[in-house]
């Protein structure tokens, strides 16, 4: 991190001119922004050392991508538990099937990846 800071008069008084390096393009997901207002509600004192560290957008779309790596998994894992019902015949069946399917996988996800206390 750089040591010299520039400064920037408003008025009566300077203001530093802080910015953030680690700030791109990639764009956080539904798992990356619920774990943001987690820590940011939960751990503000951990929330705001992140920002200031410059950890804390890393650390989103970190868990961002390995919450939708762990989706796929428990999804193949659940899809070969419970096989669905024929989607040609029975698409109402398999709809509700499939959105079953995917509610439990996220509540697994959420408790293990966004909600958890300790990850950081």
């Amino acid at each position: 991190m750089d040591q010299n800071l520039t400064y920037t008069k408003c008025g009566d008084y300077y203001i530093s001119d802080i910015r953030l390096e680690h700030t791109g393009a990639q764009t956080l997901g539904k798992y990356g922004r619920m774990r943001r207002a987690f820590l940011e509600q939960n751990k503000p004192m951990l929330f705001n050392d992140m920002i200031l560290s410059e950890t804390l957008f890393p650390h989103l779309w970190e868990v961002q991508q390995t919450c939708e790596k762990r989706m796929e998994l428990l999804m193949e894992e659940l899809l070969a538990k419970n096989p669905t019902p024929d989607k040609a015949t029975q698409q109402l069946a398999w709809v509700a099937h499939m959105n079953s399917l995917k509610a439990q996988a996220e509540e697994i996800v959420l408790r293990e990846l966004v909600y958890e206390e300790d990850i950081v």
